[in-house]
């Protein structure tokens, strides 16, 4: 995410819009964080500051110095928010849903990455800290809505349409938004969405119950873990990598033996199937170490849900399972040998708690949009992988609202891992879309044969990523 924002810093320059404040604004004087009027513990950092570089969040200038936007921001029931009307504003408004920021108790508002576009194409744009951190979806979709109330308060006039616009856990907050406000909105853009809910959850809890099978390491998935469980859970993963390879988490691909293949084929089945860069993909993100507070283990390894509880430190129980789940190696139905004793000797586990129907929880995905909805996502992403697209796609099939759905494969290995042009066309196609009526292309990813093939994901690519290592593309791809 950190690279697809550089990207449009890059951008601002190269279309002569620059951000820096106008001759006669000074930029704002950054404050210290204030505490919460919501949520006890909480601090709301400066939404005139951007956390870490304290830059000034100020209108964007052409390139004689002069505005060609107004900002606004401020701090609404608990959580700060930021608003940008171009001078020239068409009147239509884009909501921007940042991502997950881990489990702190400071909550901050940025901007949206494609704001130099919105900008130029006379989008007005808002965004919001939401109240809470952790993976609180229901309190991001609450303040996201909630935008569109303050921009009409703020700005002196309602916005004549609404796109829904977010990354990864911000793509969660996007489906769920379009869903339960289903006439606020007119089009929405997720972008490395977790666009299947709970299932996001299930992915993390394969990953790690099949290296531990195929490893023949015993494991537990405690449903009230107790404090020491993490370093419980640090020895036991310690005691499969050797078997699984070497080199882990080292920042350069690890050396994987045998046992270690089989497990990478079983986690590229059920992160998408078969599909080209798959192995440029696994080493990437095997090279890397997890989040805190677990660090010093491989980044899946640290993902086990069975650390919470399967709670993901929100739910009402254990929304992960895996008691119907058939783990493969390949993408032939037979199941082989090897096949049929790993899914003897997985560890099974049940939820005791389902995705909500409201916003409490993990929010249910039902993959009913009824309003356009365009995606991207990278097929190498490993974090929240592009399966969480075809379980959306298939919702969408069996509510009868496919043709509201276009989705659009990146050939990349990294989370949310999109430049300039891919992000500003596909935004393009979907107001298109919502104007017209007319349905843009995408990738057809429910198609096993077409996803399996080398040149899948070449035709909504626009570079090259060297981490990406599959088969050139052909010259001519759209």
């Amino acid at each position: 995410m950190r690279r697809l924002i550089s990207l449009f810093a890059a951008a601002l320059l190269t279309t002569g819009l620059l951000t820096g404040p106008a001759a006669a604004a000074p930029p704002p004087t950054c404050v210290a964080p204030v505490p919460s009027p919501t949520q006890p513990g909480y601090t709301i950092a400066d939404p005139n500051c951007d956390v870490g570089t304290n830059n000034p969040f100020v209108p964007l200038v052409d390139a004689a110095g002069q505005p060609l936007s107004r900002v606004f921001t401020g701090i609404r029931d608990g959580a700060a928010f930021r608003i940008e009307v171009p001078l020239r504003w068409n009147g239509e408004l884009v909501i921007w849903a940042h991502g997950f920021r881990g489990t702190g108790r400071t909550v901050w508002v940025d901007s949206s990455p494609l704001r130099a576009f919105h900008v130029q194409q006379g989008f007005a744009w808002a965004a919001s800290s939401y109240q809470t951190n952790g993976y609180d979806v229901g309190q991001g979709v609450r303040d996201s809505v909630a935008l569109v109330d303050i921009f009409a308060s703020t700005v002196g006039r309602r916005a004549s349409s609404v796109y829904m616009t977010g990354a990864s856990m911000g793509g969660h907050i996007t489906a769920v938004a379009i869903e339960h406000f289903p006439r606020t909105f007119v089009g929405a853009m997720p972008l490395c969405g977790v666009l299947a809910d709970a299932r996001l959850f299930d992915y993390f809890l394969d990953a790690n119950v099949t290296a531990a099978a195929l490893t023949g390491v015993p494991i537990t998935f405690p449903l009230q873990p107790p404090p020491d469980y993490p370093q419980t859970w640090t020895q036991q993963v310690r005691a499969e990598l050797p078997l699984l390879g070497t080199g882990f988490g080292t920042g350069t691909p690890p050396t994987l033996t045998p046992l270690g293949q089989q497990w990478g084929a079983a986690v590229e089945q059920r992160s998408g199937g078969t599909r080209p860069g798959f192995d440029s993909a696994f080493g990437f993100w095997n090279s890397r170490p997890s989040l805190a507070p677990l660090q010093a283990l491989p980044f899946l390894f640290g993902l086990y849900p069975g650390l919470s509880g399967g709670t993901i430190g929100i739910a009402p129980g254990n929304v992960t399972s895996n008691l119907l789940t058939i783990y493969q190696l390949d993408d032939k139905l037979r199941l082989s040998p090897a096949e049929a004793q790993l899914n003897l000797n997985v560890l099974r586990v049940g939820r005791t708690a389902l995705p909500s129907r409201d916003l409490t929880g993990i929010p249910k995905v039902e993959g009913d949009p009824h309003i356009p909805v365009l995606s991207l996502h990278d097929i190498g992403d490993l974090f929240v992988p592009i399966s969480m697209e075809q379980i959306y796609a298939r919702r969408a099939l069996l509510h009868g609202q496919h043709r509201h759905f276009v989705s659009r494969a990146i050939r990349g290995v990294e989370h949310c891992d999109f430049n300039a042009g891919e992000l500003t066309h596909a935004f393009a196609d979907l107001v298109g879309w919502v104007r017209s009526g007319h349905r843009p292309d995408g990738d057809d990813i429910l198609n096993p044969h077409k996803v399996a093939q080398p040149s899948f994901g070449c035709r909504f690519t626009e570079e090259v990523r060297t981490s990406f290592m599959a088969p050139k593309c052909p010259a001519s791809r759209r």
